[in-house]
């Protein structure tokens, strides 16, 4: 780097006007960068909002679809599907996520026939559909890695097959990206993108969205730490992503985002794959709760998610993508 010295060197002589900040600024977000996470549920309302995040709802099938046109309409081609399954549907083996007439299926075909332009994420775990809440199957106390590695490829075919181009695993089984990655390339899916969870944690931000989903009853006082990633260590997560990536993984997430974005910045360092990352239902619900209090403002989205770009996220997963790009568009 030059020796450069004040006041031959102004670094405020950049800042001085909007147009200069944009034209040298270092990162950028469009609405490309954007993917919208939508819960849906088998309901009479159309809608019903979450209590735990502010201006977020769960769907039924024919809301899922006018929020789809809207996104699109704002420049938003991909969205992630989350599903609220009835009580009643959900047993010891989440054999719902199998069947290929349950609501996410039903979502990711609606999808397709209206909108073919947009991207369908299809989310690879059984939690919703486990009346324990569990990412995987019980033997006595413990979530049995190997037994359910066979249940998540299966339910990945399902996905696909009812339209899903990206499947999402995000169970943090090990062995699971291999799995999927076997089952799709034997049924001639070779073209199917697998978007792994690669460096999730076992973080306390999770908690509105387990309420969205249902899951945070089921699952009452457990503790998903003997999968899912301490969030003290970043050399765990360089393992698991270079471990996804020779199973099969196309693209890798970490998982919370903002407070992550240490592990963001060295996983792209390291291996130049995609990166996304999740900035997760207690993220965005802090700040939007603060925002709608008045307490912080509303530029503050948009900044979390720059810091993500900044990072090295290449695309980003919020509950705020609609909100900004209404902005963006502005």
């Amino acid at each position: 780097m030059s020796n450069r010295i004040f006041p031959d060197t102004r670094l405020r002589r950049t800042r001085s006007k909007a147009f200069l900040r944009d034209l040298v600024a270092e990162s950028h977000l469009c609405t490309d960068d954007l993917i919208q996470p939508i819960f849906i549920a088998e309901q009479s309302e159309a809608q019903i909002e979450i209590p735990s995040m502010p201006s977020i709802f769960r769907h039924n099938l024919d809301s899922l679809y006018r929020e789809v046109e809207e996104l699109l309409g704002l420049g938003i081609k991909a969205v992630a599907i989350f599903p609220s399954i009835d009580p009643a549907k959900k047993n010891a083996d989440g054999s719902e996520a199998l069947k290929d007439n349950n609501i996410v299926c039903e979502a990711l075909k609606g999808i397709s026939s209206r909108f073919p332009e947009v991207i369908k994420i299809a989310d690879v775990a059984l939690d919703p559909y486990t009346d324990h809440g569990h990412d995987g199957l019980l033997v006595g106390d413990i979530i049995d890695n190997d037994s359910t590695l066979s249940v998540l490829a299966m339910q990945a075919l399902t996905l696909v097959n009812a339209g899903a181009e990206i499947v999402a695993p995000s169970d943090m089984m090990d062995g699971r990206v291999k799995a999927i990655r076997e089952i799709l390339e034997a049924n001639n899916f070779k073209d199917t993108i697998i978007l792994s969870y690669a460096a999730k944690y076992a973080s306390s931000f999770y908690g509105p969205f387990r309420d969205a989903v249902g899951s945070s009853k089921t699952l009452g006082k457990g503790s998903k730490k003997t999968y899912q990633m301490n969030f003290a260590n970043i050399n765990e997560a360089i393992h698991e992503v270079e471990m996804d990536i020779q199973e099969g993984a196309d693209i890798v997430m970490v998982k919370p985002g903002t407070a992550y974005l240490d592990v963001v910045h060295a996983i792209k360092a390291k291996f130049q794959i995609p990166t996304f990352v999740y900035q997760v239902s207690g993220e965005y619900s802090m700040l939007q709760l603060s925002i709608e209090k008045g307490w912080l403002d509303k530029n503050v989205m948009l900044e979390s998610l720059m810091c993500c770009k900044r990072a090295g996220a290449d695309a980003i997963l919020t509950y705020a993508a609609k909100q900004i790009a209404s902005e963006l568009n502005t």
